[in-house]
């Protein structure tokens, strides 16, 4: 039987890095905000393309299901008509390791059906429709573009995605390694927010210093493209961020090879380390395409065949739309 050949709109989206939380007490009328970057690497990819109803295939079945449906009865809401679509997860990102691989996969498959039917909505619109960004919007504003990024916390008691306050290029000579060992998934969906929820409540000072880092330190040495400072920045905010979050996962970085390998980063040279949201991913930032290379394979040796670690610069976009063919 020949396979029949049709257009299809591809997606692909990157992981991203949860550099830190800004405040845990709420006490300005916004919970949560934060820093983060698009990963260099994994990236997922979906597609779509016309079909009688719903099909789902590929990875992460059940979860593309549940988004693709959502997607399409929002827009079936406001067509008054039955769409349909085959959406295929091509390749996933690794659940529940810290990289946002949840809202990446809703995000990418929200935008590859709303491009297919032919309708439009930003990065956070797409997000409230399929139930993300409820504390963190780094993945959002990841999704809808590159380099660092800040975001400004919801308002207590309202749905809204937090605000995207400033979004600055990385230098493209620093190379960021991502290391994902194969250890204790990090905590998410229902689990997290009751985590979140037991957490006691920073300390003001704490919260204080976070905010005089982010804005005194880590974007006045990103602009100027000065590593140490932005490093040194950065591991003082996954210090304390991480003690905040320590009585749920057990230390200021997730117990066993995450805490180790940031470690052994900082020994072998990482200018800036760090844990991503609840891990086990981690990360460390140097200067030089020759200084990634040499860490990386360091941090290979080190988890062996116990996980999976990338390299590169840091992306200067974000998500990927395409159309091609695709056989069906």
């Amino acid at each position: 039987m020949t396979a029949r050949v049709e257009e299809a709109v591809f997606v692909e989206a990157p992981a991203r890095l949860h550099f830190g939380v800004l405040d845990l007490r709420g006490a300005m009328g916004r919970w949560f905000g934060g820093i983060g970057a698009a990963a260099p690497a994994p990236t997922l990819l979906v597609s779509a393309s016309h079909a009688e109803g719903l099909i789902v295939e590929g990875d992460e079945g059940e979860r593309a299901t549940e988004f693709a449906r959502r997607l399409l009865t929002h827009l079936e809401g406001q067509r008054d008509a039955r769409l349909g679509a085959r959406v295929r997860v091509h390749r996933a990102l690794p659940s529940h390791a810290g990289l946002g691989s949840g809202t990446q996969l809703g995000l990418a498959i929200a935008r590859a059906l709303m491009e297919l039917h032919g309708a439009d909505a930003d990065a956070p619109t797409l997000a409230r429709v399929m139930g993300r960004a409820k504390r963190s919007a780094i993945g959002t504003w990841t999704f809808a573009g590159g380099g660092l990024v800040v975001e400004g916390g919801r308002r207590v008691g309202q749905d809204e995605s937090a605000p995207l306050l400033a979004r600055l290029p990385f230098p493209p000579s620093w190379r960021c390694v991502v290391a994902v060992p194969n250890g204790r998934p990090g905590v998410s969906g229902v689990a997290e927010a009751r985590a979140i929820a037991d957490l006691p409540s920073p300390p003001e000072g704490d919260v204080e210093r976070v905010a005089y880092l982010v804005l005194m330190a880590l974007l006045p040495a990103l602009v100027e493209a000065d590593i140490e400072s932005f490093g040194a920045a950065l591991s003082e905010i996954q210090e304390m961020t991480g003690r905040w979050f320590a009585p749920a996962q057990g230390g200021t970085f997730a117990p066993g090879p995450s805490a180790t390998l940031i470690r052994h980063m900082t020994e072998w040279g990482a200018r800036g380390v760090g844990q991503s949201s609840w891990g086990p991913a981690v990360y460390g930032i140097v200067e030089g395409e020759d200084a990634g290379t040499r860490l990386a394979a360091r941090v290979r040796d080190a988890l062996g065949p116990a996980g999976h670690v990338y390299e590169g610069p840091f992306r200067s976009d974000g998500a990927r739309v395409w159309r091609a063919q695709i056989e069906s």
